[in-house]
């Protein structure tokens, strides 16, 4: 079977290979984890690496369903460890594992395993694991395709019609289809998986109707502040009887289901963190068309979702600017507080339009990179002294 190359998750991989940490990587169901461990054994394989040294169990395969014993698991792995050479252990989706965190810890402790793990919630990576664990583990986070990955899947088209279908989903199987049909059904799977599974039963939520309609609410305001209180007098207006700190338990869990991101609002200036008006993202853009049926297409904060994935991709922490009364859709910052602010727009032949969305940008003093995204096909790329106008999708492939 061909994969899909995945460069910078394999290169994670290699990077950690043989040294004494836990290599994690987390992200939403579907987006490609087990895939990324299949391509990294193919290249095991090809630089020596003998089958009987690689131990692989996926927790969702009902055939390791004894496994989900932790004592069991440990027991199975440490029976199957080959002596005087390193052992390579995959596990896959190991939340499922009751305490799981305890036999991670304890196979860490032999010097002749390499271990490989995957989860598909925040919240296996718990504050009570990341204590037992401090300084034991590398995470990389995984994301559906970027564009540039989907791009190499359909390399003949080009890139508006690549984008087009990009938008209808951006899960990686989701490409073996023909058909918008097939994609939604596809898509649909995933999405009430990730709300049964990662959601409803990690919060033992009994109204699953109002989770719903809260998905949904964030959902269709993708690119606009919106606050706890305003869905909580939302849901209330219409009769049903919340408070917020319910409202926020369920956000959270949608948060940490990987179905959706938070990025707060930053105070340009002040550099500090503001804590209201957040502004969401969804992981994937078919699955929101899916969950809000019937919408007038928004592309611009369409766009805006998947440009804000992408720099997630590329390792930044993200969010919302705010200079003076302006906004700056995203203030992108590195581990070393090097910082890149974006600006995104569908269009911007209209010269009120390219005045604004340049404003905020102009308004910043430092001298860290500005960007101007838009899909505009005339005059695609230019230069406001300093701030740099490029094509969203050329951006995005590079």
């Amino acid at each position: 079977m061909t994969y899909i190359p995945r460069k910078s998750y394999t290169d994670f991989l290699n990077k950690f290979k043989n040294t004494h940490v836990i290599k994690v990587m987390s992200g939403v169901r579907r987006s490609g984890k087990s895939t990324i461990f299949k391509m990294y054994r193919q290249e095991l394989k090809k630089t020596g690496i003998q089958n009987a040294q690689i131990q692989t169990i996926n927790f969702e395969d009902f055939d390791n369903q004894f496994l989900l014993d932790p004592a069991a698991l440990h027991q199975h792995i440490l029976d199957h460890l080959q002596d005087n050479v390193m052992n390579y252990v995959f596990l896959d989706e190991i939340q499922m594992v009751p305490n799981f965190e305890r036999v991670v810890n304890s196979l860490f402790l032999r010097e002749n395993i390499d271990l490989y793990i995957t989860g598909s919630n925040a919240y296996f990576l718990s504050s009570e694991l990341a204590t037992v664990l401090t300084g034991r583990y590398v995470e990389m986070k995984v994301y559906p395709l970027s564009f540039a990955e989907f791009v190499s899947v359909f390399p003949n088209d080009t890139l508006s019609q690549n984008y087009n279908r990009y938008l209808k989903s951006s899960f990686p199987f989701a490409t073996n289809f023909a058909n918008n049909d097939e994609i939604l059904t596809y898509t649909e799977g995933i999405y009430n998986t990730v709300l049964l599974k990662d959601v409803v039963s990690r919060l033992e939520i009994r109204d699953s109707a109002t989770l719903e309609r809260i998905v949904k609410t964030l959902l269709s305001s993708i690119g606009s502040p919106i606050s706890i209180a305003k869905i909580t007098n939302t849901l209330v207006s219409t009769g049903n009887k919340i408070s917020n700190k319910t409202v926020e338990r369920y956000v959270q869990g949608i948060v940490d289901s990987m179905l959706m991101y938070r990025a707060p609002r930053y105070d340009i200036k002040g550099r500090r963190i503001l804590s209201s008006n957040d502004k969401y993202y969804a992981v994937d853009i078919g699955m929101r068309d899916y969950a809000v049926k019937n919408q007038v297409g928004d592309f611009g904060h369409v766009l805006e979702n998947v440009i804000y994935l992408e720099l997630l991709r590329r390792g930044y922490q993200v969010y919302v600017g705010k200079i003076g009364e302006l906004e700056v859709d995203f203030v992108a910052i590195t581990a070393g507080d090097e910082r890149l602010y974006v600006q995104v727009s569908l269009n911007t032949m209209d010269e009120n339009t390219l005045t604004r969305e340049l404003r905020s940008l102009q308004k910043i003093n430092d001298e860290y990179p500005k960007l101007l995204l838009t899909l505009d096909e005339l005059n695609p790329e230019a230069d406001f002294n300093g701030i740099k106008k490029m094509n969203a999708l050329q951006w995005l492939i590079n």
